[in-house]
């Protein structure tokens, strides 16, 4: 997962008319929201060429993929929410075109933006869209999905934990008021959705991240931790 830094993936941009032109056209359009925004798009990218390279997804498609899979980003809490992934396809599809994207290479990178959503629960057709979907994933683990996790949570008004049962022993879990459930509700389950052997692998190094963040935080708060 280190094979591609930040300046080579801004390179293969800046490379690439068509790409140079797409980047330029998302970030006039990108939410402010920083765990649906442009920087998260472009780790997204970053993850995706990585993932894609042994399965000869070409760069250029993970990098367009990864630009417009949050083009339109539909609050967490949002009863549309399983649909966005759905919009930013259908966007994808009308948009596409004008950067000299091919009617083939069109339907690859929707399909991929379409299948990549946790919320829609759906698996990928293509190994484009197996990248695509490790890479989304990959975000919501490790220090940035620890960053994400909290401030899509105050988005949603959700307190850190419930101050007398932070680990949901005497209580249903709920991660829309309570975002240390979300650990719980999806974070840590996130490793065994991979498809594919090197997301696995990095997903698995920062869920252990999260572990230990949780366990770091028990001892802090003096309340012990149930063993999973």
């Amino acid at each position: 997962m280190n094979d591609l830094d930040m300046p080579a993936l801004m390179a293969l941009i800046d490379g690439d008319p068509g790409l140079t032109a797409l980047h330029a056209f998302t970030r006039e359009r990108m939410s402010a929201d920083p765990g649906h925004d442009l920087a998260h798009c472009l780790r997204v990218a970053r993850s995706a060429v990585v993932l894609g390279a042994p399965l000869s997804v070409p760069a250029r498609e993970a990098i367009a993929a990864a630009l417009l899979h949050d083009i339109i980003n539909v609050p967490k809490d949002h009863p549309d929410r399983a649909r966005a992934s759905t919009l930013c396809a259908d966007f994808a599809r009308e948009h596409l075109p004008a950067f000299g994207f091919s009617p083939a290479e069109v339907e690859r990178i929707a399909g991929a933006i379409r299948d990549h959503s946790f919320s829609r629960g759906a698996t990928p057709e293509t190994p484009l869209g197996d990248a695509l979907q490790d890479a989304d994933r990959l975000e919501a683990l490790g220090v940035i999905g620890l960053f994400r996790c909290i401030s899509t949570g105050v988005l949603m008004g959700a307190r850190y934990f419930h101050d007398d049962d932070p680990w949901a022993t005497s209580r249903p879990l709920d991660d829309r008021a309570y975002s240390i459930d979300h650990f719980t509700v999806k974070l840590l389950r996130l490793p065994a959705t991979m498809r594919t052997a090197a997301g696995r692998a990095e997903a698995e190094r920062r869920a252990a991240y999260l572990e230990h963040t949780l366990e770091v935080l028990a001892r802090e708060l003096g309340i012990a931790r149930p063993a999973p």
